[in-house]
């Protein structure tokens, strides 16, 4: 498939490969970048968790599952990191959700992680009869609480909660995930409630989309936070996604930022990774000195196969 294989991964920073499969794209797809991902030494495959395309287009073939189509990626891939960025609560019940995680990372042979999120798409609810809450925090703080729960409740004892959204009795807690703990990622903005929540339940926390300095104010927030729970900031990892459009030449990196409808510019202006390798790598530096030590290229031509090759090829290997 490419030019030849890589196995590098760095002991500084790790690259993961996140997709926006609701833009269009088949399971086939999907597996293709996963593999690819796997075989050139990425860190982990990683996946939006939507019903709805977004802008132009028609999404065709249409969503598909984020667990489902994991799951598939967790019998199909041997080394890869798996999970979402993010799921929302307005989507599963907590205790589906704890059983379905679980068995995919059962299924991955301990590989997955649960971004999990508040949601904020109500057009894709709409369309899928969703129902969708105008106030979700308070869902989304009770499912960590009852996930993580159910997951570290002791075999042959039973879990309970009685909470304003939910309520479980004498729940066997079944079935456990491969890992103790599953990481949780939790990611956003907010400048109090979300540093809080990743505080207490998060391995990870992602920064979301954003400039620099927005990036820089999140992840001050993130730490502050940690210090007020009584965390240990070191603990947290810190983690930041973007568009990725990269080449050898100015003219590479505008031909695939061309190719998702986008430019250079703007994609570094919203915070991404476009432009030559040099480029990219300062910007990825830049973000180092602020702590991050977790990138994730969002890919968003999944055919662009070569993309992939190129960035595992010239710009993973000069930040190890």
């Amino acid at each position: 498939m490419f030019a030849s294989e890589y196995t590098w991964q760095s002991g500084v920073m790790d690259f993961r490969i996140f997709t926006e499969p609701q833009q269009g794209a088949s399971y086939e797809d999907l597996l293709a970048v996963a593999q690819a991902s796997e075989q050139l030494g990425f860190d982990g495959f990683f996946r939006s968790d939507h019903y709805l395309h977004m802008g132009e287009g028609n999404g065709l073939p249409g969503p598909s599952d984020a667990w489902t189509s994991l799951a598939g990626l967790a019998r199909e891939t041997s080394r890869i990191r798996l999970g979402t960025l993010v799921s929302s609560v307005t989507y599963r019940y907590p205790g589906i959700l704890a059983v379905q995680v679980a068995q995919v990372d059962a299924m991955s042979g301990g590989r997955v992680e649960l971004g999990l999120g508040a949601g904020w798409f109500e057009k894709e609810h709409l369309a899928y009869a969703i129902p969708f809450p105008k106030k979700r925090f308070g869902l989304l703080e009770e499912q960590l609480e009852i996930v993580t729960g159910l997951w570290g409740t002791p075999i042959g004892e039973h879990y309970n909660f009685s909470g304003e959204h939910y309520t479980v009795v004498d729940s066997p807690a079944l079935p456990k995930p491969v890992q103790s703990p599953v990481p949780i990622i939790i990611g956003g903005g907010g400048a109090k409630k979300t540093p809080a929540l990743a505080a207490k339940y998060a391995t990870e926390f992602n920064s979301t989309f954003g400039t620099l300095a927005e990036v820089t104010s999140r992840i001050a927030g993130v730490l502050a936070a940690c210090e007020d729970a009584g965390r240990d900031p070191s603990t947290l990892t810190l983690s930041v996604p973007g568009a990725a459009a990269v080449g050898a030449t100015t003219a590479d990196a505008e031909r695939r930022a061309s190719a998702i409808g986008r430019d250079v510019a703007a994609i570094r202006e919203g915070g991404g990774f476009a432009g030559t390798t040099a480029e990219v790598v300062d910007t990825i530096g830049a973000l180092t000195e602020l702590g991050v030590t977790r990138i994730y290229f969002q890919i968003l031509d999944l055919h662009d196969l070569e993309h992939l090759d190129f960035l595992a090829r010239e710009v993973m290997p000069q930040l190890d």
